[in-house]
């Protein structure tokens, strides 16, 4: 099997990642803070903002293609962060692309949908990106560089993203249905719109990437949704009430990192190309059958 060297093993999409593609892939995984161990994956801790020690992984491993899912993605941190963040998401991001670069190997980024303001979606790829914090705005920084470094990255701006959970990483739904099971309130927003995907939908799109895209393509969902209508149907899907839920506007809370109001990706070019995300009832029937 081909080597494929995944940045970011131990987090929520990365973990996704190892599960659905190990059977085709050798993979090598990266992981910095959050050790663990992932059957049939080799899993390394590295500084992924250490140049040296990363040249040195892509000399031992000798990779066919490179996945980039690692990255400070907590925007608030960011935030309150930004140089911390700014090694991580930027700098980092930059060098792997130049080593992919002198290997000449495909390398497939993970970009965000929060690279716009939210003003103007839905959002194609052509349109000028917009950050109003600092995660957005790193990882603008971080798709420049890559392209400028090596044109045949393919920058894969993801939207929110939900699924299994990882032992190290949740998704948003865990909290949400923790939440509902114990009776809690859970507060969503009626005025935050996305384009959400699985994360077994996630992954195939960062294959397909892999192999068909070279520069920049969305991999949004198709259908445009609030928190609080997903809150809504995750609770129907799993039979939880709904009582404790809660609308509420983004400016009733509090947050270090400005959140746009919609970031709603237009993906029609990736369909074209055949990238075939589920409807979100679909997705989180599956998740739910998993997990009962």
């Amino acid at each position: 099997m081909k080597k494929l060297l995944l940045t970011g093993a131990s987090g929520f999409l990365g973990w996704n990642l190892c599960q659905l593609a190990k059977s085709e892939w050798d993979i090598y995984g990266t992981y910095f803070s959050h050790p663990q161990s992932i059957s049939g994956v080799t899993l390394l801790k590295v500084d992924l903002t250490d140049f040296q020690a990363l040249k040195h992984v892509f000399q031992e491993i000798q990779p066919a293609a490179v996945i980039h899912t690692a990255a400070q993605s907590n925007a608030n941190f960011c935030q309150t962060h930004p140089q911390e963040s700014y090694s991580i998401n930027v700098r980092a991001s930059w060098n792997i692309a130049g080593l992919c670069a002198d290997y000449a190997i495909p390398c497939v980024f993970t970009s965000t949908d929060l690279v716009f303001d939210g003003l103007n979606p839905p959002y194609r790829e052509t349109d000028p990106v917009s950050p109003i914090c600092y995660y957005g705005e790193h990882k603008v920084l971080a798709e420049e560089g890559m392209l400028e470094r090596y044109p045949q990255t393919a920058i894969c701006r993801m939207p929110l993203m939900f699924g299994l959970a990882a032992p190290t990483a949740t998704s948003f739904i865990q909290p949400f249905i923790k939440t509902l099971t114990e009776g809690k309130q859970l507060n969503l927003f009626t005025d935050e719109f996305r384009t959400p995907v699985s994360a077994v939908t996630a992954v195939q799109g960062l294959f397909f990437g892999l192999e068909k895209v070279q520069g920049i393509i969305n991999l949004g969902g198709k259908e445009r949704i609030s928190r609080y209508d997903f809150g809504y149907l995750l609770a129907e899907i799993w039979q939880l009430p709904t009582t404790t839920i809660k609308a509420c506007l983004q400016t009733d809370l509090k947050m270090a990192a400005p959140r746009p109001p919609d970031v709603s990706l237009d993906s029609s070019m990736a369909y074209e190309l055949g990238y075939t995300p589920l409807s979100l009832r679909e997705e989180l029937e599956h998740i739910c059958k998993q997990t009962s």
